[in-house]
């Protein structure tokens, strides 16, 4: 049997007022996943390890079945790997942000979600007025990039950015957890602010106020570790002989290479509600002929979370429902070798919090020939009836695999 999992990141969500306090899974127009849980099974599922932040890669290493107490090493080397950036085993790479401040407010998390044409500039330049021999500075996607601190030390409290919107920002800046990592901390904080006085007059800068954008004016680096050591997915699970992951987001690819997976250029994939939905599905239909596992990964209802914004996210997991899980089913239920699906978000990202929260997230799991439980739809709700029941971390995907 092949699997497909549908990733909706931050699809999850709290009951909102404004909806009669349903949630958006609840309350959007959902008839592909609610026909999939009315005739699947579902269940509800602890993506986030006692003890760690709920981050996309905590949750998304969780329900891949990895034990995140032993290999986690945070969002930066993952996105080393996705970028193709070969780490040394004295470097520390981080996350590095490009964000809005405005009178020392972090506005938001993403320079208003910048192009990666335009953040490819700014990047390079602060490689040219920044780097040397110990740090190092590289591209990544949109405002998602990387930094590389050579004998940096990974003891260190970062916090995301995308945790403290409509914040002062100095409050928050980087601290040593022991007194040996003080000189990384006060590094990092000294390139925080270097990169706010050099951006801030940068062209590039210039033009994106005058064109009422947000200034794309400072860096904001978190998520550090060094360079994980995982098990291949396949050495996990031996079903997956040749597996692939779809997603516009660096640290969901770093984490696909590092287990072992193909990960597929998608034209189109941006990571926001404008994605290019059927791409994406063409892609994974293609794979699926030769693969026996696909992880497609969808960012877009985390992104519309972030911003607070009630009716995108409604749009996008109305999108994720109709441009995605019913293309997709359509096309596999009929297949000679049957396909397993499951669709489940990473973590809930409430749209009145802005970021996210570690409560147990909605799953189901259909194949042809399954026995039914007594869900009726899709949502956070109608999953705590489902057969499985209360899962936590690699319990999901191993009953998932024994499809």
């Amino acid at each position: 049997m092949k699997h497909i999992i549908i990733l909706g990141d931050g699809m999850a969500d709290w009951p909102i007022e404004s909806l009669g306090e349903k949630t958006l899974l609840q309350a959007a127009h959902t008839p592909h996943m609610d026909y999939l849980a009315k005739m699947g099974r579902c269940g509800l599922l602890s993506t986030v390890a006692p003890g760690f932040h709920p981050g996309s890669e905590v949750a998304n290493m969780s329900i891949l079945g990895y034990d995140l107490p032993k290999v986690y090493e945070g969002r930066g080397p993952l996105e080393a790997a996705s970028i193709g950036v070969e780490l040394a085993d004295d470097e520390l790479a981080l996350r590095c942000n490009i964000v809005c401040i405005n009178n020392h407010i972090l506005k938001n998390h993403s320079a208003g979600h910048i192009t990666t044409e335009d953040a490819d500039i700014l990047v390079k330049y602060l490689q040219e007025k920044l780097g040397n021999g110990q740090v190092r500075f590289h591209t990544g996607v949109q405002y998602r990039h990387l930094l590389v601190i050579k004998g940096g030390d990974k003891r260190i409290s970062c916090t995301p950015p995308h945790d403290i919107p409509g914040e002062k920002f100095a409050p928050y800046l980087v601290k040593a957890d022991v007194p040996e990592a003080q000189p990384t901390a006060d590094l990092i904080n000294d390139l925080i602010m270097q990169s706010q006085i050099l951006l801030m007059e940068h062209p590039l800068n210039k033009e994106r106020i005058q064109q009422g954008k947000d200034a794309a004016n400072s860096i904001w680096p978190w998520g550090g570790g060094y360079r994980p050591q995982m098990e291949l997915l396949s050495e996990k699970f031996p079903q997956i002989k040749r597996g692939s992951v779809i997603s516009a987001v660096d640290l969901i690819r770093g984490i696909g290479r590092y287990a072992g997976l193909r990960v597929l250029e998608v034209e189109g994939a941006t990571g926001l509600y404008n994605t290019n939905y059927e791409n994406k599905v063409s892609a994974l239909l293609e794979a699926l002929k030769d693969d026996d596992f696909v992880y497609l990964h969808i960012e877009a209802s985390d992104e519309a979370g972030h911003e607070g914004d009630i009716a995108l996210k409604m749009r996008t997991i109305e999108d994720l429902d109709s441009r995605v899980v019913g293309p997709i089913y359509e096309k596999v239920k009929d297949w000679d070798e049957p396909v397993a699906i499951a669709i489940l978000p990473d973590h809930p990202t409430p749209c009145k919090l802005r970021t996210h929260t570690s409560d147990p997230i909605p799953f189901l799991i259909w194949h042809k020939g399954i026995t039914p439980d007594n869900v009726k739809s899709f949502d956070e709700m109608a999953a705590k009836e489902g057969y499985y029941g209360d899962m936590k971390e690699d319990e999901f995907i191993k009953a998932f695999m024994q499809c």
